[in-house]
């Protein structure tokens, strides 16, 4: 630390930079002992920007035996009576975080790379032959040279296969796969330790078909922190710069910690674990001072929203807890699988709320604010068809209206959002496409008001709360706006507002699905 200023590791993924350079560090080794003692072959799905390479890089200095950079962490006590500690191994380490797969042979040509390098080390003689071979030859030449077995370290595994818009490309790169990481099998005589990380776990692919033997550690309660910030860490690690974002921010230190787990907390990867921050979005919140949808501004995959296009995403769907997946869907994915639910698990997007103990079963959410509103705001565009200027769906003009009791203008927008939509002939779809303008528009609301979304019996379909005004929404298909008045008077939507000195609005609304826009909105 510099003249009180300390180093936050944003974008540092090299455990030996990160500490000789004195950045502040969470301390995961703690991991790497139980890891190492207790096991060989693991496997680790995390969203992106999660701290998954650090965490192996860190594992790759721990087997390099670079003691000197685990002084004072939890690891050097843990190891301290161990006869083998800090013994060096050969370590293969393959990073396919930094490539583009998109072009042929492009898998081929990074491990080819890899392979070299190695080769320098531990001799050319096979340098010729498949690549499966040369990779055969340099683990068992490591370990026969070094007299200890070797370690191999990967980092973003299903790379290759993600983001891949070509079939034919994604056959060659998993027949590619296949071929060369079948030799953790079949050489694990020569091998200490194995780690893969990546976003998803791919079915039917050979790392998991052949490598039966790898243990999955992704929704294990032991191994639920290992990557992402706790509570106590932040508090103990980050208080100093909690306390500098509160002041940057003009509030208390307590009204920051509550804003920094509506926005990042949240994610929990194992039933009954406890909940960790995205690490990315908390760093650069700390940089800037600023709460900051930092996450999001990296991008949504391509793949995850042409994934979408192809399927009747209900956006509504995961409003509560009451959407579940069993928990083989959570960690399997399949390619020609219609279910985009648990892609957006493991990219990230959704998280555990809940788990049903007696069908083993996952109820799925938004874990936090950045990711609901950030999710909602880079989607709504492609299924409300608002990709176009001018915008109808902007969201500050919604909320300027709203707070101004504007209703015409608020008639206005969601016609001019009805008006863009595509509705083919199927009834389902059309409804689908109602039901997502509603839904998208009125939690995108949310963040700037208290806005409510129901779709149970006995509640209004919408309550928007400002200031000055309550407004609650009734919508109608192919009825009236009258019969959604009605609803409202008759099931009594108003009544828990009937001391309320703000001004009520009850908005009744039909949507014509023959003319495919709002034919009736009444105010009362």
């Amino acid at each position: 630390m510099k003249n009180g200023i300390r180093k936050l590791p944003l974008g540092i993924q090299d455990f030996e930079s990160l500490i000789k350079d004195a950045y502040v560090y969470v301390d995961k080794s703690e991991y790497i002992y139980k890891l190492v003692h207790t096991g060989k072959p693991y496997f680790l799905s995390r969203p992106r920007r999660f701290g998954k390479s650090l965490f192996l890089s860190t594992l790759r200095a721990y087997f390099e035996g670079k003691k000197e950079l685990f002084s004072g962490l939890k690891i050097e006590e843990m190891e301290r009576d161990e006869p083998d500690a800090w013994q060096e191994y050969p370590v293969f380490y393959i990073d396919f975080n930094k490539n583009n797969f998109k072009e042929d042979s492009a898998l081929e040509q990074v491990l080819d790379a890899h392979l070299k390098e190695w080769e320098d080390i531990y001799g050319d003689e096979q340098a010729d032959s498949a690549l499966s071979i040369r990779f055969q030859y340099l683990i068992k030449k490591a370990a026969e040279s070094t007299g200890r077995n070797a370690v191999v370290l990967v980092d973003e595994y299903d790379k290759p296969l993600l983001e891949l818009g070509d079939p034919e490309l994604l056959e060659h790169n998993k027949a590619v796969s296949k071929g060369f990481f079948s030799t953790l099998k079949s050489y694990d005589r020569y091998l200490k330790f194995v780690f893969l990380t990546g976003v998803t776990r791919f079915s039917r692919v050979s790392i998991f078909s052949d490598l039966n033997q790898l243990n999955d550690i992704s929704l294990d309660r032991a191994y639920s922190g290992i990557c992402g910030i706790t509570q106590s860490e932040l508090e103990t690690v980050f208080l100093p710069e909690v306390e500098t974002l509160a002041k940057a921010q003009e509030m208390d230190v307590e009204a920051c910690f509550q804003m920094l787990k509506r926005m990042y907390d949240g994610y929990r990867f194992s039933q009954n674990a406890e909940s960790v921050y995205n690490p990315f979005s908390l760093l650069n919140a700390f940089s800037k001072n600023e709460f900051g949808m930092y996450w999001f501004s990296t991008g949504t995959p391509t793949f995850l929203i042409d994934r979408l296009k192809k399927t009747g995403f209900d956006a509504k769907q995961f409003s509560g807890n009451d959407y579940y997946e069993e928990e083989a869907s959570l960690t399997d994915y399949r390619v020609e699988s219609e279910n985009p639910v648990p892609l957006f698990y493991q990219t990230g997007y959704l998280t555990i709320k809940a788990f049903d103990k007696e069908f083993r079963s996952y109820a799925l959410g938004y874990p936090n604010e950045e990711v609901k509103y950030g999710f909602l705001k880079s989607l709504a565009p492609y299924y409300l068809c608002a990709e176009k200027d001018p915008n109808p769906l902007e969201i500050r003009s919604f909320v300027l209206d709203i707070r101004k009791g504007n209703t015409d203008a608020l008639r206005d927008r969601f016609t001019a959002l009805f008006a863009r939509l595509p509705y083919p002939q199927d009834e389902k779809v059309i409804e689908t496409n109602f039901q997502n303008v509603i839904y998208i528009v009125f939690m995108l609301l949310g963040q700037y008001t208290m806005a409510e979304v129901h779709s149970g019996k006995g509640r209004a379909d919408c309550v928007v709360e400002t200031d000055k005004y309550v407004y609650i929404f009734e919508f109608k298909r192919d009825k009236s706006a009258d019969e959604a008045l009605n609803q409202i008077e008759e099931a009594g939507y108003a009544s828990p507002y009937a001391a309320d000195k703000r001004q009520l609005l009850k908005i009744g609304v039909n949507f014509n699905s023959k003319d495919r826009n709002l034919d009736e909105w009444k105010v009362m």
